[in-house]
């Protein structure tokens, strides 16, 4: 009999619930009894993980288990949030190398590899940080060190991102040095793309109105293209990512003119 694990932790949650999603993603359906015994969990566990991803629309209940929902494709931020962590660290530690000293204006849309980036961000001094997205706001807004300026706008609950006239009124009126861009993918072709129009629209402005673009994306997001264009790749300055990108497809990159710098992931 599998091991039956305790009240999860959001860590625990975050794998479970790809794991689920794969599974949907692969097989169009899962079953609760097949899949506590893959992750070693019990049957009440599963069924919570289902009842929850049911309420945000990204699966259907079915009797034993779920079916997938069509176009339900983005996860929300939260359970991102331990996939690929170390991979997301040392791309932000890369993306820190390239910030001058002083008083400098960055900003950071919303994202989990883009909240390691605040994370560092927080430890400099003489910075202000625009941001849209409400939970690297909350990280901030803690931290005496940086000046925090966080733009109004709708909420979007799976990104928690605020978007909107009201948002795009805001980074419209600011003069940024460095925006540091998280995306769902980016490719030579098509530029880079998220999941939703209306951040799209918010993460162009936010470039437009930046000297410098960095995109912050780990290897998964690399030659991919969603449904919402942001910007084309000649927009962006810079891309940071990790060795497991496609090399084709970085190479391809570097051939518009972008700098591609690969995050060294530390070996334990």
């Amino acid at each position: 009999m599998a091991a039956v694990s305790p009240w999860p932790t959001a860590a625990q949650q975050s794998r479970r619930v790809s794991a689920i999603l794969a599974r949907l993603a692969s097989a169009g359906s899962v079953s609760i009894g097949a899949i506590a015994t893959e992750l070693g969990v019990s049957r009440a566990t599963i069924r919570r993980d289902l009842t929850a991803l049911e309420e945000q629309n990204l699966l259907t209940r079915t009797h034993g288990g779920a079916v997938a929902r069509e176009g339900a494709a983005e996860l929300p931020v939260r359970y991102r949030a331990g996939q690929g962590q170390q991979q997301k660290q040392a791309i932000a530690r890369a993306a820190m190398r390239g910030l001058p000293a002083g008083p400098y204006v960055v900003a950071v849309n919303g994202g989990t590899t883009t909240r390691e980036v605040a994370r560092l961000l927080a430890s400099r001094t003489e910075l202000t940080v625009v941001t849209n997205a409400l939970d690297i706001a909350m990280e901030l807004a803690m931290r005496p060190r940086v000046r925090l300026v966080v733009t109004g706008g709708r909420a979007r609950n799976r990104s928690c991102e605020l978007v909107g006239p009201w948002a795009e009124r805001t980074l419209g009126s600011i003069n940024i040095g460095t925006a540091f861009i998280g995306v769902d993918g980016i490719s030579a072709r098509d530029g880079v793309s998220t999941h939703d129009e209306v951040e799209a629209r918010i993460n162009a402005v936010m470039i437009e109105r930046s000297r410098r673009v960095v995109v912050v994306a780990d290897g998964t997001k690399i030659g991919r293209n969603l449904l919402a264009h942001v910007v084309p790749v000649s927009a962006v300055d810079e891309l940071i990512t990790d060795s497991g990108a496609d090399a084709a497809e970085l190479a391809a990159i570097r051939a518009r003119n972008v700098t591609v710098t690969i995050a060294d992931t530390p070996v334990r």
